[in-house]
């Protein structure tokens, strides 16, 4: 599946590989969080670039040392209603400090789109036909001014531009 990022899709030079292939020495790989705590030592000793997939509700207490190895964090959607990976997004840039790619992989919707920016995302890897399809044509627009701060800096917030109403100071109305 092509890699939707910095607003377009491009070719993705990572491999994301399952517990019981072998990881090729000379490539960029992701791998699972339990794989990763299996083979620990063997995978620091690769030259290649190393990830690592999260699924929801796997916690970062184990590999919190480990982050700076990671030059890229995929966080699982396998369903859209389950969003506890977004949580796990927030604590890697705002608590841990993350600073590498922050991935989004699974069935994401194309309503997702903006708050997985907000929340820190930078590279989405979409299974959902239609949030595909609407991210080929352009057809979500980002919101680019919010009401709350969000894990990106790059995302502004400030008062409501079009609601002067909720700008003044009670008893002036």
């Amino acid at each position: 599946m092509p890699l939707f990022k910095n607003g377009t899709f491009v070719d993705d030079p990572w491999q994301t590989l399952a517990d019981d292939v072998a990881v090729p020495a000379d490539r960029s790989v992701i791998v699972s969080k339990t794989r990763y705590l299996a083979e620990r030592d063997a995978l620091a000793g690769r030259n290649a670039p190393l990830g690592l997939l999260l699924q929801p509700g796997e916690g970062l207490e184990e590999i919190e040392a480990d982050l700076p190895r990671f030059a890229v964090i995929a966080l699982a959607f396998p369903k859209f209603n389950d969003g506890r990976s977004y949580s796990t997004a927030r604590l890697l840039r705002e608590r841990h400090g993350f600073a590498g790619e922050l991935r989004a992989i699974g069935n994401i919707l194309r309503d997702q789109v903006n708050s997985l920016h907000r929340c820190g995302f930078d590279a989405l890897d979409v299974t959902h036909p239609g949030t595909i399809a609407a991210l080929e044509k352009g057809a979500i627009k980002f919101v680019h001014r919010h009401y709350q701060p969000a894990a990106v800096d790059a995302v502004e917030a400030g008062p409501p531009a079009d609601r002067p109403r909720l700008r003044v100071t009670p008893g002036q109305a």
